[in-house]
Formats: C-alpha cells, structure tokens, sequence
C-alpha cells in the first residue's frame, strides 16, 4: 500500500466577486464557489496531476494547499500536519511554485536564494552546496549577480523555481509549472520533477496541458467547476486517449455535445 502524503477532504472555498469583476463578466453574481467540496489523495514518490480548464478551481485548491489561503470548509493533511491548524508545520514541508510569485526587481538570484535559504532555516554550509548544484542545473549561476529586472522570462522562472526548493521539501506543489515557458525551458523543469520523483519526493500539479499529464503523471485528478470529476492513474483516466476521455467526460457532465 503506497504511503499517503497528500489528503484532502471537503475543501470548499468561496470569494466575493468586486463590482469590477461582475462588469467584466456581465453577472449579478456577488459570491462565487471556487473549490466545492474537493477530495482526493497524493502518494509519495508519485506526481499527481490536477487537470482542468482555466477558472475549475485548480489554483485555488493548491493555494489551500499551500496554506496561502484558509479554505471555508473542509481540511487536507500533508506529511501527518494540517493546513488549517498547522499551517506552519505544513510549510516546512512544502515547496510551492507558481507563476504569480512576484521577485522585487533590484534583488538577484545570489541574494535571493540566501535570504530563503535563511528564512527556512538551512545551515549555511548546506545552503551554499544547494546554491552550487542548483545554479548550475538550470544555468542560474551565470546570471547569479544579475538583477531579477534583467532576467529573462525563462530565467526568472528557473529562479523562482530554486528558490521553491530551497529548503529540500518532502512535497512540491506547482501550479500550471511550464506556463508561459520556451520549449527548451519547459522540458528542463519537466526533466527536473522526473528527477525528484526519482528521489522520493511527491509532486502535486496543476494544468490545462494534455500532453504534460501523459509525460510525467502517474496519476491524475479532473476538476470542473470546483469538484473531483474523475480520478485514477493515468491509464484509467486516458483509456488510451487523455484528451478524448477528458471532453467525453466535460460534455457529459455539461450536459452539452460537441
């Protein structure tokens, strides 16, 4: 039986739409349910996927995740701690990627590695050699001195990436992780979660990318509207084709055809 890391049950979360937002979307609409009552499980040394169209409640749920936001109901346990009540323990084990992280321009890599490093409380010695090694997978150390204003978009992402990881989570949890990337930056970050798979950790992702989930996922969640609508390993879930299965199941649940 694989060791569970990941649980979560019944995470509802629901945001007050602003006047803005409602102009824009043309709604009456003053409260929306973003997450309502999700449930599932992640395993250790597996890559679990969540996969789901823009506005399902993916970002939401990993930002519950992450103990960013407090969800209105339910709870979810990682490594044995509680986000709601151990939010703290939570972070410890935890890295958290996403391509909202917003770095203060006049800072560089170097600088920002360690004031992380710091803050999670790494020695400095093992801090330094996790510099070294980092920097050097992803190119970084070239840029190490330049300031996060300089950077191109795929290496202020490879950045924000290592410093995620800094502290050598146990969990890594990366929302929509090659959004926006080249393909040459995309295929080292999705060789580099091959590489902590294989050193035991356990990833959690989000995307809307069919052919990511069938690349590195062992096993995937579909989310509409906020809830579970299908889980399994890749095989169930794909029957041979992921994208066929998925919108099989979207116009089901819609009620719609193609």
């Amino acid at each position: 039986m694989p060791e569970e890391i990941v649980r979560a049950e019944g995470l509802k979360k629901t945001f007050t739409l602003s006047k803005k937002q409602q102009k824009i979307e043309k709604t009456g609409e003053t409260r929306r349910i973003a997450v309502n009552g999700l449930s599932f499980s992640a395993y250790r040394g597996e890559i679990y996927g969540l996969l789901g169209p823009n506005g399902a409640g993916k970002t939401t749920t990993l930002r519950m995740l992450s103990t960013l936001i407090r969800p209105d109901a339910g709870d979810a346990v990682i490594c044995g701690h509680s986000v709601v009540k151990e939010p703290a323990k939570v972070r410890d084990e935890i890295g958290f990627m996403t391509s909202e992280l917003k770095l203060e321009g006049f800072f560089t890599p170097d600088y920002l590695f360690d004031f992380f490093g710091a803050m999670h409380g790494v020695e400095k010695g093992i801090l330094q050699q996790r510099k070294r090694e980092l920097f050097s997978k992803f190119g970084i150390d070239r840029f190490a001195e330049v300031q996060v204003k300089d950077l191109s978009t795929g290496m202020l992402q490879k950045v924000s990436l290592v410093i995620s990881i800094v502290h050598d989570p146990s969990v890594i949890i990366f929302d929509e992780p090659t959004n926006g990337l080249d393909v040459l930056t995309a295929k080292v970050v999705t060789d580099f979660l091959a590489e902590l798979k294989a050193m035991g950790k356990s990833i959690l992702l989000s995307t809307h990318i069919f052919s990511l989930v069938e690349k590195i996922c062992d096993r995937v969640g579909i989310i509409l509207d906020g809830k579970m609508a299908a889980e399994g390993s890749l095989e169930e879930i794909a029957q041979g084709d992921l994208e066929k299965s998925f919108f099989d199941l979207y116009y089901s649940i819609k009620g719609e055809t193609v």
